[in-house]
This record gives C-alpha cells, sequence and structure tokens, in this order.
C-alpha cells in the first residue's frame, strides 16, 4: 500500500477551549485507552435513518475500491449507521477486498440487500402494528431486519477483527451501551461476556429514535454479567431489565468507541440537522420537544467541530488524532480538490433533506445517496488520508447526485 498522509482539516476556529483543543469523546472512569491511542484506523458511521444507511453505502464503495476498507480496525456506529454496519459485519469474511472483485462480492452481499430493505417502510408499519397487535414496536422492527439482512444471526457471527461496535443508549444509567461479539456493555451496569443477542435485536435497539421506535426492553440474566465489572450500578433492576434508546442520543458520530482506541479515525456523517420554524408550537408539549430537537442539534454541531478540531490540533496535544471527517451536507468544494466529482452544493443539500425515518425510497434517491457518499468520501480521502489515490467514478453514473 502507498505511504498514508493525513492533513488537517480546515481549522473552524470552535471546539476550543481558552484555546486548547477538546475532545469530541467524554473520559470516563475505566478509560485507559484516550491518553494512549495506538495505531490503526477506525471508521465511525453516524445515525440519520435509511438517508444515513444508504448514503454510507456510498462511503464504504469508495473505502473499498481505495483498498482502506480492508485496513480498518474498528467500525462504531449508531442508529440508521448500524443497519449498514450490522449487515457488512455479517458478510465481512465473505469479501475479498480485492477492487476488482467488488461486483461479485461487496455488491450483492452488501449493497443489493441494504437497498431491498431500504426499499421498505419500516417505521409506520412497525408503530401502528406494535401498538395494535402483542409484539410491540421494537421487536417488530427486529424483525424486519431480521427478515431483510440478517437471517438468524447474532452477535457470536460478527468477525473477531475488525472489531464491530453497535452502540445504543442505556436510557436507566445515561450511558452508552456498546453490542459487541466479546461483550455488550456500559461502563457503570457492567458486563456480559459473548453475548447470544440476536444481531437484529442489537441494531433495532441502535436505531430505536425516539419517540416513534423507542423504546426497546432486553430482559437479561444478572447472573451472566462478569463479577464487580461495573462501576456503580450492577445491581437490579440495572442487570435485569435493560431499557434502550437509539445510539444517536449519547453519541450521533459513533465516536466514544474509536476516538478514545485508535489515532486515525474516519467520520462518516449522514445526521440531520434542526430546521428553522417560522411559528414554533407554543403548547407544553410540542414545545419541549421541539426546545429538546434545539439542544440535540447543538450537541451534535459542537461534537462535530471538535472532531475537525481535533485533526487540526499538534501532533503533541493529547486530543490530536489523524483522519478525516465527510458530511451530507458538506460542501464537496471546500475539500480544494481541482477533481472533484461533479456534486453542486444545492443538490447536494437536497439529498440531506431527506427526512430521518424507516420510509421506503424509490431506486433514483437511493442511487443519488450512494453516489453522493461515494464522492465526498472520495474527496476527503484523498485530501486528507493519501493524496495517491486517482478520483473515483459515481456507481449509478446515470443519474449522479
Amino acid at each position: 500500500m502507498p505511504k498514508r498522509s493525513v492533513s488537517s482539516a480546515r481549522r473552524t476556529g470552535l471546539g476550543r477551549e481558552f484555546g486548547v483543543a477538546v475532545a469530541p469523546v467524554q473520559a470516563i472512569p475505566d478509560d485507559l485507552e484516550q491518553t494512549n491511542p495506538e495505531s490503526g484506523m477506525a471508521l465511525c458511521m453516524s445515525g440519520g435513518g435509511f438517508r444515513a444507511m444508504v448514503f454510507h453505502i456510498g462511503a464504504l464503495w469508495r473505502l473499498y475500491e481505495s483498498g482502506l476498507l480492508g485496513e480498518i480496525k474498528r467500525i462504531s456506529s449508531v442508529s440508521g449507521g448500524s443497519i449498514t454496519a450490522g449487515l457488512l459485519g455479517l458478510k465481512w469474511r465473505e469479501l475479498s477486498f480485492q477492487p476488482a472483485s467488488l461486483e461479485n462480492d461487496f455488491v450483492p452481499k452488501v449493497v443489493e440487500p441494504l437497498r431491498r430493505l431500504a426499499s421498505e417502510t419500516v417505521d409506520e408499519d412497525a408503530f401502528i402494528l406494535g401498538h395494535l397487535l402483542p409484539g410491540g414496536v421494537s421487536n417488530r422492527v427486529a424483525g424486519t431486519y431480521d427478515t431483510y439482512l440478517f437471517k438468524g444471526s447474532t452477535l457470536q457471527d460478527l468477525p473477531d477483527e475488525p472489531r464491530f461496535v453497535i452502540n445504543a443508549t442505556n436510557v436507566q444509567s445515561a450511558a452508552l451501551w456498546r453490542f459487541m461479539k466479546p461483550y455488550m456493555r456500559d461502563y457503570r451496569v457492567g458486563e456480559v461476556r459473548c453475548p447470544t443477542i440476536p444481531l437484529s435485536q442489537a441494531v433495532a435497539a441502535s436505531s430505536a429514535f425516539p419517540p416513534v421506535l423507542s423504546p426497546v426492553e432486553l430482559q437479561l440474566d444478572p447472573d451472566k454479567f462478569t463479577p464487580k465489572s461495573g462501576l456503580d450500578l450492577q445491581r437490579p433492576p440495572f442487570t435485569t431489565r435493560l431499557i434502550l434508546t437509539d445510539g444517536g442520543v449519547y453519541d450521533n458520530l459513533g465516536l466514544e468507541t474509536a476516538w478514545k482506541r485508535y489515532q486515525t479515525i474516519l467520520v462518516s456523517d449522514a445526521g440531520g440537522k434542526t430546521k428553522p420554524e417560522e411559528e414554533p408550537h407554543k403548547d407544553p408539549l410540542r414545545h419541549s420537544y421541539r426546545v429538546l430537537d434545539l439542544i440535540d442539534n447543538q450537541v451534535r454541531s459542537l461534537r462535530k467541530r471538535q472532531v475537525i478540531d481535533a485533526f487540526k490540533a499538534k501532533a503533541t496535544d493529547a486530543v490530536h488524532r489523524k483522519g478525516a471527517y465527510w458530511g451530507i451536507r458538506t460542501n464537496i468544494n471546500d475539500y480544494g480538490l481541482a477533481d472533484v466529482l461533479d456534486c453542486p452544493f444545492e443538490r447536494a443539500l437536497t439529498l440531506a433533506e431527506t427526512p430521518t425515518r424507516l420510509k421506503a425510497m424509490d431506486d433514483n434517491l437511493q442511487e443519488r445517496l450512494i453516489n453522493w457518499g461515494y464522492a465526498v468520501c472520495d474527496a476527503a480521502l484523498r485530501k486528507h488520508v493519501d493524496t495517491t489515490i486517482k478520483r473515483g467514478v459515481f456507481p449509478y453514473s446515470a443519474v449522479g447526485v
């Protein structure tokens, strides 16, 4: 492989405190990794419903072509990103990671099943039937994921390497709950080794965006927790009944478990943005929801700024990381490359306005989103990761973005 040269993103001037770069993740008591991250590359995939799921397909497509996907040591995901990551993890051992084989393994094994799922409306049917019939909303979502993607697989069907981390939010402990092959845990409640949770259920928890698809409830055996592995909440009911919501509530970029471990971080961000409202609702319920949405939007924006600032930080700074960020709202011309793929900013913004739902998309929208994820990832990699990579070609050249 050619030598990787990582350059920093353009300084934003934000995400700093008293002139010192601030990490985009929060240290917790059992963090030993963050002070001395190891060499290696991690990929973070954000939430954003089917919009994110499909956008990330394009980014993975470009990473596969470039030869970088096979080098990644950890893939951390939330919400819509976890749908894509879950299937990628399940199919990982079947992929050759040879660019010439992309059409024979990556496309039929990863792209096509995800596109079939994206052609179905999942959230509306699950919400209605989950309230009218036994089983609940989250179980119906998990059932659909299993039918289209996972076919009864569990967390134990994921590969040992790279490490796939599917993130949800523990509503009880207010901490990140991590689903992985070796264990599932949060730092306050503790860990369960070698969990056999269905992959569909883990992904459903990660993508249980409130209020429609949240919460997800899991019944646990407290005897399966590793003794003394939790900080202060390793006791019933925290160890017997787990109440989870969307991983994006805690960390919409999926940074937490990757940033603290590896020196090079790639961030694929298909998250939404709060829209302005000329006449905000004034009744207590809807006004409160709007205010909470604004708070969430500001937290996400701050985390993004801190990521970019850490890429810019001096190599001697504790928060410094190498890597690249690309987002669904990025202006591709900001990378300063003379040969970016043709992605007019106004067209990209139209794609970014796709609702954060698990709602059916027609083929044209799917292909444009894949093309956009591919193109902006292509620019970010060639600018900030490996300057020897040659410009790619749209997967679906007939539609562009």
